[in-house]
């Protein structure tokens, strides 16, 4: 994927800020011994950081459609990734280097996000953007001027560029076919079940003092299909109580 950023990079910058004109577009460290070979009008946008966004990171799954609309996988959420550039201008006189680093500016300024037209390789189709920031305040963690002290070159104006893109993190899990039929629902033993409880009450037995024993049993059921039968006591009331 990092190859298919630095040639959607290089496409934006061709066609938006160096068109008309001989400047190549390279990738490599900024070296004392790099720019001693240089020879030619160069845009140098170097990668030199690449940290994930941990702001974004979820958890769970989410479901991967296919062209219908229909889930058909299970992945994990993306993870989010910020790669950062220095991009440097190298010409025999400084102005024109100045010239080329506003032409930079103003073509990233245009657009919050790489334009899907540039977009090459894996990134062609991808369903989430791309997002950019020049010339922002880095980190506190990342000082340019260490950038340049690591490179063992001379400070010079650069702009900062970062990249934040989507990368899918674990497999992808199929899922079962789409139910496209409306659900059918049958009711067994219906007609029993609207046939109402046959009753059969036998004479209860006398009690003293709490009060008398009412038993009964209760059939379930009916027509050829009878219920369960089930005995059912209940305590009546006293008659000594009001």
């Amino acid at each position: 994927m990092i190859h298919d950023l630095d040639e959607s990079i290089r496409e934006l910058l061709r066609r938006d800020a160096l068109a008309g004109t001989d400047v190549e577009v390279a990738f490599d460290a900024p070296t004392r011994e790099w720019s001693a070979r240089r020879n030619a009008p160069t845009l140098d946008v170097y990668l030199y950081d690449i940290r994930e966004d941990t702001r974004w990171r979820s958890s769970g799954s989410v479901g991967v459609r296919d062209e219908d609309g229909f889930v058909a996988r299970r992945a994990s959420p993306p993870r989010y990734f910020r790669f950062a550039y220095l991009v440097t201008a190298w010409t025999q006189r400084p102005e024109d280097e100045h010239r080329l680093l506003s032409s930079v500016l103003s073509c990233f300024l245009a657009d919050d996000r790489l334009p899907p037209d540039v977009l090459a390789g894996s990134l062609a189709g991808h369903p989430l953007p791309i997002s950019l920031t020049i010339a922002q305040p880095p980190p506190q963690d990342r000082s340019i001027s260490e950038v340049w002290t690591a490179l063992g070159g001379e400070l010079k104006p650069s702009l900062d560029l970062v990249l934040v893109a989507a990368l899918e993190a674990g497999p992808r899990r199929p899922v079962g076919p789409p139910v496209l039929e409306e659900p059918r629902i049958r009711v067994r033993g219906e007609e029993a079940s609207r046939a109402p409880a046959r009753r059969r009450r036998r004479p209860a037995p006398e009690a003293e003092g709490a009060g008398a024993e009412v038993a009964e049993t209760v059939t379930g059921g009916g027509g050829a299909r009878p219920g369960r039968t089930f005995p059912v006591r209940a305590v009546g009331r006293s008659p000594h109580r009001r």
